[in-house]
């Protein structure tokens, strides 16, 4: 047996015990193969915030090995959002580090073209489909590379940017982020800034943004706009997520919430696939069925907590919270231990399948809901 198709029946061939009752009740015990969905392989299946490395954890993943490729390659995933924005720090800009983050992916591209490809259009999403590889789509969690020039909103489309999400955690030159005190909304220059990645065909995100700025950017853009990488505050009341009238205001002019796979869906420990499926249930009940995906906020690399883990991680919280962009639980570790394997994405097919949702349902949240408003947003 060849070592990928081992690492691909590996990673959908158990089940945690610990699942909860409200996901256990959807199938009895024995009633057929766990976490496998047959239609998976079919679906285009999107992870609108992800990367093909272990995630959230800084540990110098790249270049990409052969661990990384065989997790890539056995995902069935069609794309990603890639997080390619950077901060400013001693070695340079916002925008000269976001300039050289871009670069570093673009040579891994070159260098693994079986496994990887580029996503500027919905026809490239296609095409990573068809050849069955990872598409990567670079998109930025925080608009602070743009600062106040608005042409380099052209330069960073050129260099392949189709997501841009406004703001992160805190406070900007264009709105307030979901930790602000005082949450002012979009400011003029945010205006200015939707105003033009909506003429360039650039997904606007919402996803950290504060409540009045979310809502701003909603109603500001001329296009559908996404949160891609959220949750809802009515089944865990979290700043990162958000409020039913908001879901609501973003359905109802096109948009699409991914839910997120972090410790911001639940109040305590580590949060499971059964806390994943209520988020995206309270989503659909709310939303509709054409206006709910998932963005995990993982990487396609499961995490191994053994090792150092726990001290890299305990380090990285702590220059979080020094740098005053940590949300309530980030001292939990994120991820979803049942959850913790590439082929995540069908594990959650197979529980919705499971608790009675419809093929066509499930086929939208894996990816076809994104796909509809890619292709909506960037023509």
């Amino acid at each position: 047996m060849k070592r990928r198709e081992f690492v691909r029946l590996a990673s959908v061939g158990v089940i945690a015990p610990e699942m909860l009752r409200a996901v256990e009740e959807g199938r009895p015990s024995g009633e057929r193969a766990p976490l496998a969905w047959p239609g998976y392989e079919q679906a285009f299946v999107v992870d609108a915030l992800a990367g093909p490395m272990q995630f959230n954890i800084p540990q110098g993943a790249l270049p990409l090995g052969d661990e990384a490729l065989d997790h890539i390659s056995s995902s069935g995933i069609t794309a990603v959002n890639l997080t390619v924005n950077a901060r400013a720090g001693v070695d340079g800009s916002a925008f000269d580090n976001t300039r050289a983050r871009i670069a570093t992916w673009a040579r891994e591209l070159v260098a693994n073209p079986a496994t990887l490809v580029g996503v500027r259009s919905v026809a490239d999403l296609r095409d990573a489909k068809a050849s069955q590889k990872l598409g990567l789509i670079l998109g930025f969690q925080d608009a602070v590379p743009i600062e106040d020039d608005l042409g380099r909103i052209e330069e960073f489309y050129e260099l392949g940017v189709r997501i841009v999400q406004l703001t992160y955690n805190v406070v900007n030159k264009i709105g307030s982020g979901c930790l602000a005190a005082d949450d002012g909304g979009l400011s003029e220059l945010g205006v200015e800034v939707v105003d033009c990645l909506d003429e360039r065909r650039v997904l606007i995100d919402l996803s950290h943004c504060g409540p009045r700025t979310t809502l701003d950017g909603i109603r500001a853009s001329r296009r559908p706009v996404s949160l891609t990488h959220s949750g809802c505050r009515a089944v865990f009341d979290h700043p990162r997520s958000k409020d039913d009238a908001t879901l609501r205001l973003l359905a109802e002019n096109g948009g699409v919430v991914g839910i997120y796979l972090m410790p911001f869906l639940n109040p305590s420990g580590p949060p499971s696939a059964a806390h994943v499926l209520a988020h995206i249930e309270h989503a659909l009940d709310v939303c509709g069925e054409d206006h709910v995906g998932i963005g995990s906020d993982q990487g396609i690399v499961p995490l191994d907590v053994g090792g150092d883990f726990t001290a890299r991680f305990e380090e990285v919280s702590r220059q979080r919270t020094a740098a005053g962009i940590a949300a309530p639980r980030e001292d939990t570790i994120p991820y979803v231990p049942d959850l913790n394997h590439p082929r995540r994405l069908e594990t959650i097919a197979d529980h919705m399948s499971a608790r009675g949702h419809a093929s066509r349902v499930i086929e939208k949240v894996l990816g076809a809901n994104f796909m509809r408003l890619f292709e909506e947003v960037w023509g």
